[in-house]
């Protein structure tokens, strides 16, 4: 392949963020992959470019008049030309690995700074003159903005990132280079300067008890490292704002969009400053250059210049004669504040980055560029002169010029097509819009000839527009993939050829030549540029893959882009990496080179659309009427619930957002199973069950598991808890009771925390909550947790599932019972509605996706075959009934009985008997009376009005109807004329009357009864259904309240688990940062060592130097000692005389406010100081009487006498800075010291906090409510409590009370040892006295006299008491008999009993015995039944006989 070399002509374009002068009439600026050179005055323009690409980072400096940038690619370069040769001078490499972000020159000596991007973030200065790179440091993840050295000392560098300012000092120690971080604090949004807050090392620290120790924000976060380090609490985000932003706001808004400035609305912001000697120049976003001109602590204010652009930056010449004024928009004026007059435009180009350039027709005079911004710009090919600009106002994706004609077309980001008319090239001009479609056009292409426009959208959209002007640029139409509908403007398939091919390798870009069928591609995975020659054989439907017939290589990075001459003669290829080829098609040879429109109007496929959808609207209109129906119906009533709740009390009040759509329970209802609700019948209460998902086979995994380790550990502790009793054995009786003790404490369920296990939770699975130490142990317990939750509500739902099917069953003996309701009130003739329990939507929700046949309006649509089908089966059923009717024998037992051959009870209400045809006429005389009914009730008729009548007596059912007519004539006869056969007819006829009258009310009476019966079952039984309800109700209340203490517990364990994980993270990021504090020791007293290698290495020149200069003063004495003593005085005071030099130097003439520091090194001050001694060597100054060689022996001692002060003058300040750094480097040893110690103190702290943790449980107590009662209204101190195992203090009380109880033994032993001592004395006293009684006793019966009387009665009294005696004796004798009988008796029995018990045992007749007390209780049922029964009909009959009574009084009398 032959390689040409093309020359560039000229470069366009600007970017405002980069401007620099490079001399006092020269600014240097990038574009793309050069720097351009302008000459203020001349406006003439020079490049340099970048051979390895794009220009990255920039730099310039005036005074040494030099350029630096890098260039962007993998590890870069920066380059540094000298101006105005434009040569490279040298290039400094770093370590950065793909770019630099900031460059910045010194104001004086020979320093550059630099700044890395990612992933070093490296800041380092560089000696650019000796190509030395002299210090660097790290800025891990800091993005930098901004960068300059202080014009007064290059020792200060400031670096600005997006929140924070900092000022390194780069601190020198001889030929070392060390930078130091400075970091300024800034004021918060208030202006306010707000003091540091350490948040990894907080000042204070609280520690609760309940919540644990206070950690710092970072490791809450979880952050580790240097993110917890330099981690920054933002503050909250304001949701409300003032009422006065928001109308603010609203009014800038509408300001807008009316077209005017809201200038009253918005503040004026400063965006740029520049300072010089008269004062300071600023301008903002008014695009007013104002000065402020400063005298002592007062200034004036004076507008300089007006440009209506925001200026966005203010630069001096290094003269300070010219200030640059740079725009947002790319426009550059210059202004001169010593003429005082208008600034002038120095350079107009946008500062958008292009999007796309093309050339004119016939392609040599101009070409037209557009920008991101939406800015079209025409150009001059010949020198590049900027002729015109169009500012679309909408953001351009894409642009082509046409082939046939000076019109340019522009895709926007809106969808629009701009076309613009650029025949005069000075003034272009919008001539027609087209809005395809509200999606972002990618690409526009014309054809070959120019007559067709092909447009891409995003989705898949392919436009074809007519591009000739004269068409007005019509859409003929589009492509969607492979789809194509007429209704929406697409292409049918029939209009297009489309063809499509299976390549062996993807394509980024592709042409074809247009007179042959060769393809050129651009390939996406490989630097090459495929060739291939399309034919019908080689399309899509062929199976084999479509090869290419060449390969171009390339060398060209990334993705490409190829673009074809007009004449198909040149193919040009762009890449990523900004090299441009040119190939000959035919040789393959490569030449390389180093106003706003409103968007709300409708669109073309928009139009389309819309006249599909108001067809479909008029299609869908009853249905669309019902949805809005439903809508509204749904809005009223949240509306009337929400008018209904502004009346409540406001205790009662529901908050607004309450009535909206909670899309996150929403989401959660959704995630859960369907909830089922069981109502009671009667009352209001409802009872839901839990909605439970089946659990995933992971987490029953993960049950199985904890529960597996959980039986691991429970045995391993049993087994070392009896190792440990062996060891350690108590009593027989110490063990009996502490076991009793421990059983009935384990029982209670205080320390178990919940009730879960009397509602079907399992908690011996659980730990103990006193065990729970290590975080595995937490983690499993709070799976166990849910586990018992899981239990207790499946142990809820299935005792809510039995209550469920018990009211299916209830309803459904319900609607048994109302059949016969129904049944008896047909037969009562009586109009009363039935109440009948049906399940509600709720408890069915399944029904709601049921469609019922009611519910169908419309008729079903039949098929032919399959109304053909159903006629069949009427007709076979038709033919079915009529072939089961067809039995003479029971037709005619329909015709003739109804169908029964007897009369059942229920038919008795059917049975009439009637009178067809009567003369009623009442006698003269006659006291009768005639009673008729009309409506078949029964009838009494008097004998005396009776004179011809015809009985009728039919007889029906519902299965038989039976008439049995008889017809007897009376003629007209009084009753005396009647013959006995006719008397007996007329009481036969009553008699009867009587009778079915009777049985029909006594059969009614029944019917009432039994429905009163039915109803009584129906209420009792709903209500004891009701009453299930309600308890259940009240479980779901005990459970849920089961399931809060349960997941109370998993709150403080995830808690706990949380604040462990805190302190871990806590723990490993004091780690990290010891190990950096660590290593930052390390490198400090490293450098300690090298200084103070370096102070004492220094020390013995700077002696040396200091012995020089006195060995010098000593060889100026000897040397001219034997010169005359007043010569040799006044040669000494001209020895020790200076030259008067000021170190600084003001530079007066000019507006620059900075001045000449003091001398960089050593060479400079000693040049200056030897040009100030040429005033002082002159022979003007030598002494009088002094021979001319003599005075040139005295200079040249002098000389050297300077020199030596000079050099020790540096050496003494160079040691000095020495011993600073020193100093400054043991001062950061002792404070890295004091930081070692402290997050020691912290670490040390961290883990008793750690060890307090695992120790200091969280349990929940189960405390009956009113159990702990407080003697006043203050809560105890519980902060020295603690909390030990429950078996220590029961072995203590067992052994308290074993000793307590031999205590209380031998009390008792010994008091009843003293009471018996003080019994025997009582009785031996007692004996006493009833000795002495007796003694007085038988004095006195000695003494006392006995008469006849008393003896006589004494003898009564002792016969009757034998009497009773004897009597007595009697009696127990018979007892006795009896007792002995009955005794006789029981053995007896018991032998019976004991051969029946053997027999029955024997015969195994327990089956036979169960049937039989079956049988013998259905028959006690029965018996019980029939008494109910004949209770009941005791009752009817009584009642029947009084109404009997009061009714007919008289025939009874008569009876």
């Amino acid at each position: 392949m032959q390689s040409a070399c093309t020359d560039k002509s000229w470069v366009q374009g600007f970017s405002n963020k980069n401007l620099a002068f490079v001399s006092n009439q020269t600014v240097c600026y990038p574009c793309g992959n050069y720097i351009l050179f302008l000459d203020i005055k001349t406006k003439k323009t020079r490049a340099v470019q970048c051979q390895a690409g794009q220009v990255g980072a920039f730099a310039a400096n005036a005074n040494s008049q030099v350029v630096a940038f890098s260039d962007r690619k993998l590890n870069p370069l920066i380059y540094i030309y000298t101006f105005p040769e434009l040569r490279k001078l040298t290039e400094l490499k770093g370590d950065a690995q793909l770019d630099y972000t900031l460059l910045a020159f010194s104001f004086k000596g020979p320093y550059l700074a630099s700044y890395s991007s990612i992933p070093e973030f490296v800041l380092s200065v560089w000696n650019w003159q000796e190509n030395l790179l002299l210090c660097s440091e790290s800025q891990p993840g800091l993005t930098g903005t901004a960068l300059s050295f202080n014009p007064m000392n290059w020792q200060q560098l400031c670096f600005v990132s997006e929140s924070s300012v900092t000022i390194w000092h780069v601190e020198r120690s001889k030929d070392k280079h060390h930078l130091t971080r400075h970091p300024v604090e800034l004021p918060d949004d208030h202006g306010a300067m707000s003091p540091h807050e350490d948040l990894f090392f907080p000042a204070s620290r609280n520690y609760d008890p309940y919540y644990g120790p206070d950690l710092p924000v970072s490791a809450i976060a979880g952050l580790k490292g240097h993110e917890a380090e330099t981690f920054v609490q933002k503050a909250p985000p304001e949701f409300m704002q003032k009422i006065a932003d928001v109308v603010s706001h609203a009014r800038s808004e509408v300001q807008k969009k009316k077209g005017g400035k809201p200038s009253s609305l918005q503040k004026p912001v400063l965006l740029a400053m520049a300072f010089c000697n008269e004062g300071l120049y600023a301008a903002g976003s008014e695009g007013i250059l104002m000065f402020y001109h400063i005298k002592d602590l007062q200034y004036e204010i004076k507008i300089c210049a007006d440009i209506s652009q925001p200026i966005s930056s203010l630069l001096f010449s290094p003269d300070y004669t010219s200030l640059l004024l740079v725009t947002d928009q790319g426009t550059v004026y210059s202004y001169r504040p010593a003429h005082s007059g208008e600034a002038v435009k120095l350079l107009d180009t946008s500062s958008s980055c292009f999007l796309a350039a093309d050339f004119l027709t016939p392609g040599n005079n101009y070409c037209v560029s557009v920008t991101i911004s939406g800015e079209v710009q025409v150009w001059s090919l010949e020198d590049g002169t900027f002729l015109s600009k169009l500012n679309l106002g909408i953001e351009a994706t894409s642009m082509a010029c046409c082939p046939s004609s000076n019109s340019v077309a522009v895709g926007t980001q809106t969808g629009q097509i701009c076309f613009l008319d650029v025949t005069k090239a000075e003034v272009p001009r919008v001539v027609h819009r087209t809005f395809l479609s509200k999606l972002p056009v990618l690409s526009l292409h014309y054809d070959q000839s120019g007559q067709f426009l092909i447009a891409r959208a995003t989705e898949g959209h392919i436009f074809i527009l007519d591009a000739r002007p004269s068409k007005l640029f019509q859409v003929l139409g589009y492509i969607d993939n492979d789809k194509y509908v007429n209704e929406q403007g697409m292409f049918n398939a029939s209009d297009l050829k489309k063809e499509q091919y299976d390549l062996d390798y993807p394509l980024s870009s592709a042409v074809r030549l247009k007179s042959h069928n060769i393809v050129y591609g651009y390939c996406t995975c490989a630097p090459f540029i495929r060739k291939y020659y399309l034919s019908a054989k080689n399309k899509w439907d062929s199976p084999s893959v479509f090869s290419s017939e060449k390969k171009i290589p390339s060398k060209q990075f990334g993705s490409g882009l190829l673009c074809l001459s007009p004449n198909s003669q040149w193919l040009a290829a762009a890449a990523r990496d900004g090299v441009l080829f040119i190939y000959n098609t035919s040789t393959l040879v490569t030449e390389e080179d180093g106003n706003i429109t409103n968007t709300d109007d409708m669109t073309w496929i928009g139009q389309k659309i819309q006249k599909v959808m108001r067809e479909e609207t008029q299609r869908f209109a009853n249905q669309k009427e019902e949805l809005q129906m439903g809508i509204k119906k749904l809005r009223e009533t949240i509306q009337k619930m929400m008018h209904e709740n502004e009346k409540v009390p406001d205790i009662e009040k529901l908050e607004h957002w309450e009535f909206n759509l909670d899309l996150k329970e929403q989401e959660q209802v959704q995630a859960e199973a369907e909830e089922n609700v069981a109502r009671c019948f009667h009352m209001d209460c409802e009872v839901r069950n839990y909605p439970l998902k089946e659990r995933s086979k992971e987490e029953l995994e993960t049950l199985k598991k904890v529960l597996q380790l959980k039986q691991a550990e429970t045995a391993d502790l049993q087994a070392q808890k009896k190792n440990l009793d062996s060891d350690t054995a108590l009593s027989e009786e110490e063990n009996e009771k502490a076991a009793g003790e421990l059983t009935v404490d384990g029982a209670s369920l205080c320390l178990n925390g919940s009730l879960s296990s009397q509602y079907g939770g399992d908690t011996s699975i659980l730990y103990h909550q006193c065990d729970l130490h290590t975080k595995e142990q937490k983690l499993n317990q709070t799976i166990l947790l849910k586990d018992v939750i899981y239990q207790v509500k499946t142990a809820f739902n299935e005792e809510f599932d039995i209550v469920v099917q018990k009211k299916e069953q209830e309803i459904a003996r319900v609607k048994e019972r109302n059949l016969k309701i129904r049944e008896i009130l047909e037969q009562l003739e009586l109009q009363v509605e039935v109440w009948e329990p049906v399940l509600t939507d709720d408890e069915m929700p399944e029904r709601a996706l049921t469609v019922q046949d009611s519910e169908i309006k419309a008729e079903k649509y039949m098929t032919q075959e399959e109304k053909e089908q159903a006629e069949l089966l009427a007709k076979l059923e038709m033919e079915r009934r009529l072939a089961a009717t067809d039995d003479e024998r029971v037709r005619a037992l329909d015709d003739m009985m109804g169908g029964v051959l007897e009369i059942r009870r229920e038919d008795v209400l059917k049975m009439v008997r009637y009178v067809s045809a009567m003369s009623f006429r009442k006698p003269v005389g006659s006291s009768g009376n005639v009673k008729f009914n009309q409506q078949k009730s029964p009838i009494s008729v008097t004998k005396e009005s009776w004179r011809t009548a015809e009985l009728h007596y039919d007889q029906r059912d519902s299965t038989r109807e039976h008439t049995q007519k008889q017809t007897t004539r009376f003629y007209c006869l009084p009753e005396d004329l009647w013959t006995e056969e006719e008397s007996k007819v007329f009481e036969e006829y009553e008699k009867k009357v009587n009778e079915l009258n009777e049985e029909k009310e006594e059969y009614r009476q029944f019917l009432r009864n039994e429905w009163n019966k039915l109803e009584a079952s129906i209420k009792e039984t709903t209500q004891n259904f009701d009453d299930i309800v309600c308890k259940l109700s009240e479980k779901k209340l005990k459970s849920q309240m089961v399931i809060y203490q349960e997941e109370l517990k998993i709150v403080n364990l995830i808690y706990a688990l949380l604040l462990d994980e805190e302190l871990d993270t806590r723990e490993a990021g004091l780690h990290k940062f010891l190990m950096k504090k660590k290593k930052e020791k390390v490198k400090g007293v490293r450098k300690i060592l090298t200084t103070k290698y370096g102070v004492e290495a220094y020390r013995g020149p700077y002696t040396d130097a200091l012995q020089e200069e006195k060995s010098l003063e000593h060889g100026f004495m000897k040397q001219f000692a034997h010169i005359p003593g007043n010569l040799f005085e006044e040669l000494l005071q001209l020895y020790k005389r200076r030259p008067e030099t000021s170190r600084t130097e003001t530079l007066l003439d000019t507006a620059n406010p900075y001045v000449k520091g003091s001398p960089e090194d050593y060479q400079d001050a000693l040049s200056h100081l030897m040009k100030a001694m040429d005033e002082l060597d002159s022979p003007e100054h030598m002494p009088s009487g002094l021979d001319q060689s003599l005075w040139k022996h005295f200079c040249l001692a002098r000389r050297n006498k300077m020199e030596i002060e000079e050099l020790v003058k540096w050496k003494a300040l160079a040691l000095a800075e020495m011993q600073a750094c020193l100093q400054r480097r043991t001062d950061e040893n002792d404070k890295m010291k004091s930081e070692l110690e402290s997050i020691f103190q912290e670490l040390i702290w961290l883990k008793e906090e750690k060890m307090k943790l695992q120790q200091n449980l969280t349990v929940q107590f189960l405390l009956k409510q009113g159990q702990v009662e407080l003697g006043s209204t203050q809560i105890p101190e519980y902060s020295d409590a603690i909390l030990i195992d429950r078996r220590v203090v029961e072995e203590l009380n067992c052994a308290l009370a074993a000793q307590g109880e031999k205590k209380i033994t031998a009390m008792v032993e010994f008091k009843d040892f003293s009471k018996g001592i003080i019994q025997l004395e009582w009785e031996h006293k007692k004996m006493k006295m009833q000795i002495q009684d007796l003694k007085e006793k038988a004095r006195d019966i000695v003494i006392l006299p006995i008469s006849k009387d008393c003896q006589l009665l004494h003898k009564k009294n002792v016969k009757k008491h034998q009497k009773k005696v004897r009597e007595l004796k009697k009696c127990i004798h018979l007892k006795e008999q009896e007792n002995y009988e009955l005794s006789l008796q029981l053995k007896e029995m018991l032998v019976s009993v004991s051969e029946r018990k053997h027999i029955f045992e024997a015969a195994d007749t327990r089956d036979i015995s169960e049937k039989i007390t079956r049988q013998r209780y259905q028959e006690i049922l029965k018996q019980k039944h029939l008494r109910n029964l004949i209770r009941e009909q005791e009752k009817q009959l009584a009642i029947l006989q009084s109404e009997i009574e009061s009714c007919n009084p008289r025939t009874l009398h008569i009876i």
